[in-house]
């Protein structure tokens, strides 16, 4: 896998490469794609997930660029190698005084979802954030609903650190309880020696949108 450098990666997102997925920083461009993904509104119908309805793309992007601007957020889309996209990940919640930040807003097209595509996604974010931001924590958030997104959470190796009640709103608007994970900078080798090792043939990990 390869990764380009930039002099202060805490100032701008930049494309992470794996053999599977390619992560590019969201821009406007990505709308027609987004909207293929989502055709249909199959992962919009889930109530305890934020995936956006194929009409409210355009807001979903806005609303990622402004977080990006205030300096909050890192979205991405998810593009598989030579492919099309096929989801949307981001970092958010960035504290460089920590430093730390939370890896969220997950989704995959039904068809990757258990597939090596979730697996290279995480292992290029946590990589990046890790040896490239120097975080010393990442955090994931979840509904307390989403127990797919729970499990996947837990197999990445992050510790369950509580649960935070009535903490945000679904997209249907009924009250969230989050659950809250972190990976810390002690942990990361062994975290990423298992994902190297499950992107081995036959033996992909599972996992489907982290539903944020």
């Amino acid at each position: 896998m390869t990764q380009k450098a930039v002099e202060d990666p805490w100032r701008a997102a930049l494309p992470l490469t794996g053999r599977h997925v390619c992560l590019e920083p969201l821009s406007r461009e990505h709308g027609d794609g987004l909207r293929l993904a989502l055709a249909g509104d199959e992962l919009a119908r889930i109530g305890y997930t934020n995936v956006p309805a194929v009409a409210g793309v355009e807001k979903f992007i806005d609303s990622a660029l402004d977080r990006q601007a205030a300096g909050e957020a890192f979205p991405f889309v998810v593009r598989e190698a030579a492919g099309p996209i096929v989801g949307s990940t981001r970092l958010y919640d960035l504290d460089r005084d920590v430093p730390r930040l939370t890896i969220g807003y997950t989704w995959y097209v039904p068809r990757v979802q258990r597939t090596a595509v979730n697996t290279e996604t995480k292992l290029l974010l946590l990589r990046h954030a890790f040896e490239s931001m120097g975080c010393i924590c990442v955090g994931f958030e979840t509904s307390s609903m989403n127990l797919a997104s729970r499990a996947a959470i837990t197999r990445l190796g992050a510790t369950q650190e509580g649960i935070l009640r009535n903490h945000k709103r679904h997209g249907d608007g009924s009250p969230r309880d989050t659950v809250a994970f972190s990976i810390i900078d002690s942990e990361w080798p062994d975290v990423k020696r298992n994902l190297q090792s499950s992107l081995e043939p036959r033996r992909h990990s599972t996992g489907g949108a982290d539903g944020q």
